[in-house]
């Protein structure tokens, strides 16, 4: 298969848009972290504290792999204009593996953001619950 160097180049944009998105979700975690206050009494602080830490771990490896798979499409744009096909080929699947690995993160990270929710939604729940029965 003859890649161009113009096929590693359509991912720039799309990866390029990937990493934003990361660094905006890791901004609102890190926002969530700093305001979190554990004196609150919430019964379920402990899985919150993990929950966050899995988020920002996960956020990270995303961020890794999406670093590495722009990388290296950039790494096969230039094997490719060098001349070296069969490399820049190779590379460029390489890349490709990095970016699906990303999004494979990514998923995780929103399906624990959700698992985060649904603690959220029963501490409330809970609360409503005790508050209605004691009137």
């Amino acid at each position: 298969m003859i890649i161009t160097l113009t096929t590693p180049a359509m991912l720039f944009p799309a990866v390029s848009l990937l990493l934003l998105a990361y660094t905006n979700r890791f901004v609102t975690l890190a926002s969530i972290i700093r305001n979190f206050d554990p004196k609150l009494e919430d019964e379920n602080i402990t899985e919150q504290i993990t929950n966050l830490r899995k988020r920002i771990y996960l956020i990270r490896r995303m961020q890794e792999a999406g670093v590495i798979s722009f990388f290296l499409c950039v790494l096969s744009m230039m094997a490719i204009y060098l001349e070296y096909q069969q490399i820049g080929s190779y590379i460029f699947g390489a890349s490709l593996i990095c970016l699906m690995y990303s999004l494979y993160l990514s998923v995780r990270e929103i399906t624990i953001s959700c698992d985060a929710l649904e603690l959220h939604l029963q501490y409330f729940s809970t609360n409503f619950k005790q508050r209605h029965r004691r009137k």
